[in-house]
């Protein structure tokens, strides 16, 4: 399952947010540092449109959504690296997570405290990319002086040692792991350092319900600064997801036209990470259930099969496909099969996004 941290500075909005994302979240968002001590976690379905349509086709029992874990991380603050606030123990938290939601404060309101004495997004962000620059090359440092007697008779000690020396160059100037291109093997080998820099990063800019749709002056300098680190940027309210909270599901629609949006943040969130991490949705329907899996782009359908079940990949023999808007506009699998839409693809197949499959295996 998909993990996201949600990071920031203390009274960006995080707390708030998760809240409204994990409708049962218990997290407490007081006005006032470190309100979070523990990372709070909840589990969020991804809503996805084109689960109802499938299952009225299959007329399905059940819908099932692929879901996201979110972590909301306390507020980090300068120094954290040094073990500031609370620091090492919350950045040992990001460590664990896929993907890095950086909340800035983009509002301006005199009645919300903000650590730093003013609203400057940009300057918020670059502390928090500091800190985890910082932590990410005291782990380099220590893991490259336990390397040094490896190296000398390991050769993989060594490739391990280079790719480090490259990305020890790169946070020393001030720059991120994510930086640095490193081959298939560097890559498995940095890995488990679990580098807080090589998380890819959306910047939610948390702004007031009047600015969601236009956004203002502090959204519009984050993102320059998410164009030169190759980051996603998401406007965001958490003041407007905290009131769909309370509104009936068929009124949520309507609120968010009136604010001049068409979708929630959770979707938008949930867009942009999917796309940050190149994942695919691919779908499975029938009487019992229709559901919505996630995969890496570029799996091929074996792969994709292993995703429900380990034995699904290992005695694959074909897969039933045809895709979401074909079926769509069959009206049925019997249809598209008349159609000549429905296909049977083999193990070389790379799964595309929206494919609705059946696999064929042998046990």
């Amino acid at each position: 399952m998909l993990k996201a941290g949600i990071v920031g500075l203390p009274n960006v909005g995080k707390s708030t947010l998760f809240n409204a994302l994990v409708a049962n979240a218990q997290a407490e968002a007081a006005n006032y540092p470190f309100c979070t001590i523990e990372p709070n976690s909840g589990i969020v379905s991804v809503p996805d449109g084109r689960l109802a349509q499938l299952s009225a086709i299959s007329h399905s029992k059940e819908l099932i959504p692929t879901r996201v874990e979110v972590v909301d991380i306390a507020g980090l603050v300068k120094g954290a690296s040094q073990g500031e606030g609370l620091g090492n123990k919350f950045l040992a938290n990001i460590r664990e997570v896929d993907a890095i939601v950086h909340v800035v404060r983009c509002f301006e309101n005199d009645d919300v405290i903000h650590v730093s004495g003013t609203v400057d997004p940009v300057r918020d962000a670059e502390i928090i990319n500091l800190e985890l620059g910082l932590s990410d090359l005291s782990q380099v440092e220590k893991r490259r002086e336990r390397l040094k007697k490896q190296a000398r008779t390991s050769k993989e000690a060594q490739v391990e040692d280079a790719a480090l020396a490259r990305i020890q160059a790169e946070l020393e100037q001030g720059g991120a792991a994510r930086n640095v291109e490193l081959g298939p093997e560097e890559a498995a080998m940095v890995r488990p350092l679990g580098l807080l820099t090589a998380k890819p990063i959306i910047y939610a800019t948390n702004v007031s319900e009047d600015d969601l749709a236009s956004g203002n002056a502090h959204v519009e300098a984050v993102r320059v600064l998410a164009a030169q680190e190759g980051a996603e940027i998401v406007p965001i309210s958490a003041q407007v997801e905290a009131e769909l909270i309370e509104l009936p599901e068929e009124e949520r629609a309507e609120f968010l036209a009136g604010l001049g949006v068409s979708e929630g943040g959770l979707q938008s969130l949930i867009r942009a990470t999917y796309a940050l991490l190149g994942l695919r949705t691919y779908f499975t329907t029938g009487e019992k259930e229709t559901r919505a899996w996630t995969i890496q782009a570029g799996m091929t359908a074996p792969q994709a099969a292993g995703v429900i079940h380990t034995d699904f990949e290992r005695g694959f023999i074909r897969a039933q496909t045809v895709s979401y808007a074909q079926l769509l506009e069959a009206g049925s699998l019997a249809e598209a099969r008349n159609r000549g839409w429905l296909r049977s693809e083999g193990k070389e197949y790379v799964v595309a996004e929206g494919d609705v499959m059946e696999f064929l295996f042998n046990v």
